[in-house]
């Protein structure tokens, strides 16, 4: 069943991404932004292998991806913003999002504050629901679109150039997925991490 599910998704995701390219690249990011599940570690490797074979653009496709999860942020962040906590915990379920989930989001948020929003679009799970909480808490909108746009950027990218690298075999990411996304997320926050670490150390050493 599970198995027949995730055929019927792959068909959508690569029917849609073939037929109307970067704007399906964009309409199915937002869809998996807005808690939708529709994997993004289907959408970009295959937007990657569509790269691999000439027929898309590896900067346009992580633009579009982005731009996607903006969108979709915006819906969640405004849901969580307008409807309030009590309003997720009781309908949640109706636009697949999981009381768990919504904990998981919450006390990652809670540790992390603003900068949870930037850092969690490179972790899995997490990435989809944190804008709920960033809603309720309601940061301030200018700040959690920009850290969720510029977060999602090296997420949109790492997918799409490893699904250029894999070519034609992009689709061993449905064997693997679970695990690569994880240690794609690992990395790219442990860059990123190094990059702020890196940035005030050097700024309060002089």
């Amino acid at each position: 069943m599970v198995a027949q599910l995730i055929d019927l998704i792959v068909q959508f995701v690569t029917g849609t991404v073939s037929a109307v390219g970067y704007i399906g690249v964009l309409i199915l990011m937002t869809f998996e932004s807005a808690c939708i599940p529709i994997p993004s570690e289907i959408i970009m490797p295959f937007s990657g292998f569509l790269v691999f074979s000439g027929k898309l653009n590896i900067w346009l496709v992580t633009l579009a991806g982005a731009t996607g999860n903006l969108i979709g942020a915006v819906i969640t962040y405004a849901i969580g913003f307008y409807g309030g906590r009590p309003f997720i915990l009781k309908y949640g379920k109706y636009f697949f999002v999981k009381e768990k989930e919504v904990h998981h989001a919450e006390k990652f948020f809670a540790k992390w504050g603003d900068w949870s929003v930037f850092l969690s679009r490179n972790l899995p799970v997490i990435r989809t629901f944190i804008s709920l909480p960033a809603g309720v808490a309601e940061m301030p909108f200018i700040k959690f679109a920009v850290f969720s746009f510029l977060g999602s950027l090296p997420w949109c990218f790492a997918l799409t150039y490893l699904g250029f690298l894999l070519g034609s075999n992009w689709l061993v990411i449905r064997e693997y997925g679970h695990y690569l996304d994880i240690i794609a997320g690992l990395a790219i926050v442990a860059f990123i991490g190094k990059i702020i670490w890196d940035y005030y150390t050097d700024k309060n050493g002089n």
